[in-house]
């Protein structure tokens, strides 16, 4: 399964064993969702997820217990994370809600809830149940990988029935709360895969012999140098960048390249690639591709007063807390459905930051001409919102259009994700959404008729022993 192979990975290992599990290779146990059920697990508040809490369980590899802490942890959040956005979808308007698209995301969660709740009222207390819960988690990632891709083709089709407003603030909730579904799913099937037991069970040839030199815990990378991972986007854009342009801008690295912080590499990859490729193509575009695009890495995150100023979303404005990681990040509010009130979520459900997190903030500084001030104003819109009918058929219809920009755009899938969201507008926001959801952020500062500087705030995990 595409899922289990990305998720290993990146968590340090060539190719996940199978002697454990196998996806899909049993029938995976369900339970009828009721509505009383949604209206329960809704009910229950979402309090913001660290990177801390996703490594408290330890470094891998996990004992039998950790492993079935860790799956206990997973089964306690992710039932109502479910049922929030099941609420969330169906407190559109119904004639929304009808569209085949839109009706599929509404199913899929249905149906992810539905393998949870068997679960849900009791302790994963054996390997054998650990075993079948991770196949519902891997069940889980598949069945939510293309997600965003199918809403904004559903949106798309009832474009006459909701706003470009309600759809971007939809949207927004959904791209945050997901990315926190699919990374606790993500997270306890890389544990699995790296824990005692599944080693211990699986034979020599699929045993990882280099399990507790990783630096990985689940798909965190405790060591994590953004200089590697720039080289690797660096790479990737380029290549497209020649076959469609002819060209590819360079690339220098100054500062302190040698940083490193614990992060998510799924995350920051996505988020690089999108910053790199606006910045190619914009200084492509503009004749400047001899202009070496300067990368500056500074091995501290953002000062507190300089994150909130990243996150420059004017319904947050009043609720931001200096040092903390707040539901609005994470798309927990639940603005549709009321279900998580905004109000609720300026206070109770906020998690601080440890004043000494580490963290690293990145520069990207090019000539390729800045942004006008008219796409300035828009920069942080969903694109598709503002198409013009043309656009919108031939998105609706599955095409790519023809635009010189169509290579580049092609490698705009979410983390983890598949490409589907190509020409839809997402990168930024997306981007923005990854860097936001643990505590960071993007800011971009531009000199129009000169270039562009974009700036990335990460904040790592913290310590970890």
């Amino acid at each position: 399964m595409l899922g289990l192979r990305a998720v290993a990975r990146h968590s340090g290992f060539s190719r996940p064993a199978t002697t454990l599990i196998t996806p899909r290779a049993r029938h995976i146990q369900t339970a009828t969702v009721k509505d009383a059920d949604i209206a329960r697990l809704a009910a229950k508040p979402l309090h913001p997820l660290t990177l801390a809490d996703l490594c408290k369980h330890g470094r891998p590899p996990l004992s039998e217990q950790a492993l079935l802490n860790s799956a206990n942890f997973t089964l306690d959040i992710l039932p109502s994370r479910l049922a929030h956005r099941i609420q969330s979808l169906r407190s559109l308007p119904y004639i929304v809600v009808a569209n085949p698209n839109v009706s599929k995301i509404h199913g899929n969660y249905v149906h992810s809830l539905s393998t949870l709740l068997p679960y849900a009222e009791r302790r994963i207390e054996t390997l054998k149940e650990e075993v079948q819960f991770t196949e519902v988690m891997a069940d889980l990632v598949q069945t939510h990988s293309n997600t965003i891709g199918i809403l904004a083709r559903g949106f798309l089709e009832a474009r006459k029935y909701i706003t470009a407003k309600e759809v971007t603030r939809f949207l927004d909730e959904h791209l945050r709360a997901r990315i926190g579904t699919r990374l606790i799913a993500e997270q306890h099937i890389a544990l699995h895969f790296s824990s005692k037991p599944h080693n211990d069970l699986s034979d020599s040839e699929h045993q990882n012999p280099h399990a507790q030199e990783s630096t990985y815990i689940g798909v965190i990378d405790t060591a994590l140098k953004p200089a590697d991972i720039i080289r690797r986007c660096e790479a990737t854009v380029g290549e497209i960048c020649e076959l469609n342009y002819g060209v590819r801008p360079t690339v220098n690295i100054i500062g302190h390249p040698e940083t490193e912080i614990a992060h998510i590499p799924m995350h920051l990859e996505y988020i690089l690639t999108e910053l790199l490729k606006n910045s190619f193509r914009a200084t492509i575009e503009a004749g400047m591709e001899k202009e070496p695009i300067e990368i500056t890495i500074a091995p501290a995150p953002a000062t507190e007063e300089q994150t909130r100023l990243l996150k420059n979303k004017p319904e947050q404005a009043v609720q931001h807390t200096e040092g903390v990681i707040t539901n609005y990040d994470q798309g927990s509010v639940d603005y549709a459905s009321g279900s998580n009130k905004p109000d609720l979520s300026a206070s109770a459900n906020i998690r601080p930051l440890d004043k000494n997190t580490p963290g690293v903030t990145i520069r990207i500084r090019d000539r390729g001409g800045g942004v006008s001030p008219e796409n300035y104003a828009k920069l942080w819109e969903y694109g598709f919102t503002t198409f013009n009918e043309d656009e919108i058929n031939d998105k609706v219809s599955g095409g790519n259009g023809n635009s010189g920009g169509t290579a580049l755009d092609a490698i705009s899938g979410g983390a983890g994700g598949s490409s589907s969201l190509a020409g839809l507008g997402y990168g930024l926001p997306l981007g923005r959404a990854y860097a936001e959801y643990f505590g960071g952020g993007i800011a971009v500062q531009s000199m129009w008729g000169w270039g562009t500087d974009v700036y990335l705030s990460l904040r790592g995990v913290g310590k970890i022993g």
